[in-house]
């Protein structure tokens, strides 16, 4: 009787451990579709993309159903690796499922768009003139001289289609709204486009002068005329008392 006692307290335990094992093989499996960070690595230096790339692509995942519904846009990535592409030129990249960090167990099934399309140019380097932006106008009476920038030149670097005509970049607003007298300001150094960063230097100091207007002076013909000839003024006469 000890020994048909311990055999079924065998058998309990063996089939608890085969459930256990076997859960997750008899859990149904289900699939999903995430939005998922598209990332680039690997760029050359010399080398840079100007135009849109997609920020995440579609990706159609297939697990078990705890697993699949614990995925997130936030824990999953597209990573496209550049570090073997050297040529400036119209990129055509495939996003195959190796590129995707999903866990074990999950499959990806697609990838929409399954291919990435981009410009590559090579970066160049140049130096351009500094401009002050001005904005606004001083109170009436005063008047803007010529500003002046110091440092009056900036090193900025690009995609070689934007570099080649750039001539300057400006810095930031400065207002001359109030202003009454000569004033030195510091301020950033910024480009207009986004491709376009300033190297060097970030920052200036721009001094700017605010003058009085002089008005015409008073005229002196009439009095002038009256010294030589021109009609007295009248005179008063007084009666005698």
């Amino acid at each position: 009787m000890a020994n048909a006692g311990l055999k079924v307290l065998a058998l309990l335990l063996a089939l608890i451990v085969w459930f256990v094992v076997s859960a997750p093989r008899r859990e149904s499996v289900s699939e999903r579709t995430l939005p998922v960070p598209l990332s680039i690595v690997g760029m050359p230096a010399e080398l840079m993309i100007t135009t849109p790339v997609p920020e995440t692509v579609n990706v159609r995942l297939r697990g078990r159903v705890s697993v699949i519904r614990s995925l997130s846009s936030q824990n999953l990535a597209v990573t496209i690796d550049m570090r073997n592409w050297a040529q400036p030129g119209d990129a055509s990249i495939t996003i195959r499922s190796q590129a995707i960090n999903a866990p074990e167990g999950v499959d990806v099934v697609s990838v929409e768009p399954n291919k990435v399309r981009f410009r590559l140019e090579q970066v160049r380097q140049r130096v351009v003139n500094i401009r002050p932006f001005l904005v606004g106008d001083p109170p009436k009476g005063y008047t803007v001289g010529d500003p002046t920038v110091t440092p009056d030149q900036a090193l900025v670097s690009g995609p070689v289609s934007q570099v080649r005509n750039l001539t300057d970049v400006a810095t930031e607003r400065i207002i001359m709204t109030g202003r009454t007298a000569l004033f030195v300001q510091s301020v950033g150094v910024v480009s207009d486009s986004p491709l376009v960063r300033v190297v060097e230097p970030q920052s200036v100091e721009v001094t700017v002068p605010v003058l009085a207007e002089i008005g015409p002076e008073p005229s002196t013909t009439t009095s002038s005329s009256m010294k030589e000839g021109g009609e007295q003024p009248a005179r008063i006469k007084r009666n005698p008392s």
